[in-house]
């Protein structure tokens, strides 16, 4: 395969009746023929904070790849604050924003991979379920498919660090408006009504592959998630991976692209 070829791109769109701008990186854009994999970032990710780590994952598995910001993350349109999100908002981000990108990007008769993290995780799924006749498969790591107490931990712990240390600081690398990401995603799971947030009754409807990882050590949420995904759509591989935390590929970043590659392979 020849070396990895980037190209970046900010892209408009329609999100919510706001005319925004995402930021989309390439990876290897010219070999047509090659499958497509997706990356769906976590609930304060962005572009720059996969760091290479897609790129690797392309070269492993010999396919194009396509990065993106969601509206108000990285270099995408920042999200005003007071524009608060509503719980739906990852329903909003699969149903609506997601379509919106790919057609944005010519690519309606394409049947890409998605692989989602955390809250990308749950877009993932989302958009399988809703859209099963337009993908090839999907890999998630971490997911959510309902809340529990130990995400919720998770999320105030991170709420008492970010006003406690310079973790806004360290996510202006990273974003724009870094205020923004880290209030939009902490307000909204810390939110009561956002509690019984589920979307275990849209699982059965996936009908592509799917590959669920989690790390042992997750601790934005229990095995009970992959595990829920299994049981409610049977077709789905387990990968579990013993001492790793929320973020496998930051983790284990070889076991879990070899597990990527072999599951892309076999579509």
């Amino acid at each position: 395969m020849p070396a990895i070829a980037r190209t970046t791109a900010l892209v408009p769109i329609v999100h919510t009746g706001n005319d925004i701008v995402l930021e989309c990186q390439w990876i290897n854009p010219d070999i047509s023929a090659a499958p497509l994999l997706v990356f769906l970032h976590e609930g304060l990710g962005s572009v720059s904070m996969w760091k290479d780590w897609p790129e690797q994952v392309c070269k492993a598995a010999n396919c194009r790849g396509l990065v993106f910001s969601r509206y108000g993350y990285g270099q995408s349109t920042p999200r005003p604050l007071s524009q608060p999100r509503s719980p739906d908002y990852l329903h909003i981000e699969a149903e609506q924003a997601l379509p919106a990108l790919f057609s944005a990007l010519g690519l309606d008769d394409e049947r890409p991979v998605l692989f989602g993290h955390s809250d990308g995780g749950s877009i993932a799924l989302l958009y399988a379920a809703l859209y099963p006749n337009r993908l090839k498969g999907i890999a998630v790591a971490a997911p959510h498919i309902f809340v529990e107490d130990i995400t919720l931990k998770g999320i105030q712990i991170a709420r008492e660090l970010y006003l406690a240390t310079d973790l806004e600081q360290k996510l202006g690398r990273y974003h724009q408006d870094p205020a923004s990401v880290f209030w939009s995603w902490n307000d909204t799971w810390l939110k009561p009504e956002f509690r019984n947030w589920n979307i275990e009754a849209l699982v059965p409807q996936i009908r592509c592959p799917i590959l669920a990882i989690q790390g042992e050590g997750d601790e934005y949420g229990s095995l009970d998630q992959i595990h829920g995904i299994k049981r409610l759509a049977p077709h789905t591989e387990l990968c579990i991976l013993p001492k790793c935390g929320h973020i496998p590929q930051r983790d284990q970043p070889e076991r879990v692209t070899q597990a990527l590659t072999e599951f892309l392979n076999r579509l």
